[in-house]
């Protein structure tokens, strides 16, 4: 089973890896397009208004471009790591340790808009590069990406169970065939569902924690949603869709 989450925009600085070897990260058939993506980055750190324009950052962010400036030799971190966030502090992988650190390590990915798909343990530095950029005079990233990116999700997907964890516009970069998603729903005191958006992220995080450490092996939704429910979650499935339902 692979547990497949999605980036996010804060990230932990610095880091005390070795500056980034594309060539070691995962699944190199994403190498190409990630070493274009990498140029393009350090060359439009250049110039702060366009890096602006196209990263979505005010002028009190220019650290991130100052970040994007420097990729090829910033020191780096493991990829489950460097991201922060809602999800990554529920999934609290750092507290991990033993066989559960090791199962988690094997069986978590993230999505990324700059390097496609990323092991738990790639060395990766901190970038600001988010899937709706829009980098000058190329095209998306999504139209970037998919060509690339689904091939190997569905290479990956033909002898591992996927949970999709990953957000509306990762997911666009590359769909996984057969992949179980996950929708967090809050129920009201009426019967009424509404979605959530802080605390959607919270649950993945703890859902992506249950499913990385667990000793059984999900082949299905069904087993998925199982695991789900043994960690205090309620689950609704239909078919390879779950819902997790939370009080409003």
């Amino acid at each position: 089973m692979i547990v497949l989450l999605p980036p996010s925009e804060t990230k932990r600085i610095g880091g005390d890896g070795p500056p980034l070897r594309v060539d070691e990260l995962g699944a190199p058939a994403l190498h190409p397009l990630r070493v274009e993506l990498l140029g393009e980055l350090v060359a439009l750190a250049a110039d702060r208004p366009a890096s602006r324009r196209a990263l979505g950052l005010s002028a009190g962010q220019d650290a991130e471009i100052e970040r994007n400036a420097v990729l090829h030799r910033a020191p780096t971190l493991p990829a489950i790591i460097r991201y922060t966030g809602v999800l990554y502090d529920a999934l609290d992988v750092e507290t991990l340790s033993g066989a559960a650190a090791s199962r988690a390590r094997a069986r978590l990915a993230i999505g990324s808009a700059l390097f496609g798909l990323l092991r738990a343990d790639d060395d990766v530095p901190g970038y600001r590069l988010s899937a709706g950029s829009k980098l000058p005079d190329r095209p998306t990233l999504a139209a970037r990406w998919k060509p690339v990116l689904e091939p190997e999700l569905a290479r990956i997907a033909e002898t591992d169970l996927v949970v999709d964890l990953r957000s509306g516009s990762y997911a666009a970069l590359g769909r996984v065939p057969g992949a179980v998603e996950v929708d967090v729903l809050a129920e009201h005191a009426d019967g009424r569902r509404t979605v959530v958006s802080h605390f959607n992220k919270a649950h993945k995080g703890r859902l992506a924690r249950a499913l990385a450490t667990t000793k059984a092996e999900p082949t299905d939704a069904a087993s998925v949603a199982a695991v789900a429910r043994r960690a205090g979650m309620r689950v609704e499935r239909r078919g390879n869709a779950l819902t997790v339902v939370i009080p409003a």
